[in-house]
């Protein structure tokens, strides 16, 4: 078996960029999901994107605009009925974002097109050409840089909005350009993940982070090395096992999560080993 095989193929090498450039901003914006408890938002705006990219299609519009202006209504619109009702977040979340899914899969079946669903809804790692992997380096720059750029304010509106609100940071500000780059990083993996795959990579790392960290620091370095680690070495192992590279890269974040959950968790570990058997220990 030839180790290298994977990296003498042009579909793999791009493969393997396009990867990477959706691992560094997904993994970054995920710990801020985390913190702020946004891992429905994330699922919401992921489902959200479809009936946007049927309609973009239809328009003779870039399917980004369209994915662009549905995820972020999706996420908008739930704010607004969020302060009109007495249902919870979660509760509409799950409303909203099932509502949007279903109109895209009913506008998709309705419409004749070359675009295969299983492509926008798995992913196509292997078939992604050049346009596409400057576009999703682009989104993947600016959202990264705005996270990057205002990190220390997006930190204490996770940890405190009272607090942040008290010393004159613009909250609402804050809290609607999260929704922009969280829309922005759906759309960017859309190209690798799928829309049901890319809430994986947007909850996982920064879950990981929180579970092996103390520090918000820390937390950005490790959900980045994650998710970078698991990327590369997710396509890689999907050439030898003949598998789509984008589960294979989620199935590996979850074993990095189960794996982090029993070193964090003592009491996990512990119940673990008193299951088992005298001989067996």
């Amino acid at each position: 078996m030839d180790l290298l095989a994977p990296f003498a193929f042009p579909f793999m090498q791009q493969a393997f960029l396009i990867g990477v450039l959706i691992a560094v901003p997904a993994a970054t914006l995920s710990c801020f999901v985390v913190l702020k408890g946004w891992s429905l938002m994330g699922d919401a705006v992921s489902h959200a994107v479809l009936p946007g990219i049927v309609l973009a299609y239809i328009a003779g519009l870039p399917l980004i605009i369209g994915a662009f202006v549905a995820g972020l209504g999706c996420a908008l619109a739930t704010g607004a009925l969020k302060d009109h009702c007495r249902v919870k977040e979660d509760t509409l979340l799950g409303v909203v974002f099932s509502g949007m899914f279903a109109l895209g899969i009913v506008l998709f079946t309705k419409v004749p097109t070359n675009v295969h669903l299983d492509h926008i809804l798995f992913g196509d790692m292997l078939g992604v050409s050049e346009g596409e992997i400057i576009e999703t380096a682009i989104i993947a720059l600016v959202a990264g840089g705005l996270l990057l750029l205002k990190w220390r304010d997006l930190l204490l509106h996770a940890f405190d909005p009272q607090q942040a609100r008290a010393i004159g940071l613009p909250v609402r500000l804050l809290h609607y350009g999260l929704l922009c780059v969280l829309t922005l990083v759906v759309i960017g993996a859309l190209r690798a993940t799928g829309i049901i795959l890319a809430v994986a990579l947007l909850i996982a790392p920064g879950a990981i982070a929180f579970l092996l960290t103390k520090r918000f620091e820390r937390m950005l370095a490790v959900a980045v090395l994650t998710a970078t680690v698991a990327s590369l070495l997710g396509v890689y192992l999907s050439f030898f096992l003949d598998s789509a590279p984008a589960p294979t890269i989620v199935l590996i974040l979850t074993l990095i999560f189960i794996a982090a959950l029993f070193r964090s968790n003592p009491i996990v570990t512990a119940r673990a080993y008193e299951g088992q058997a005298p001989e067996e220990r």
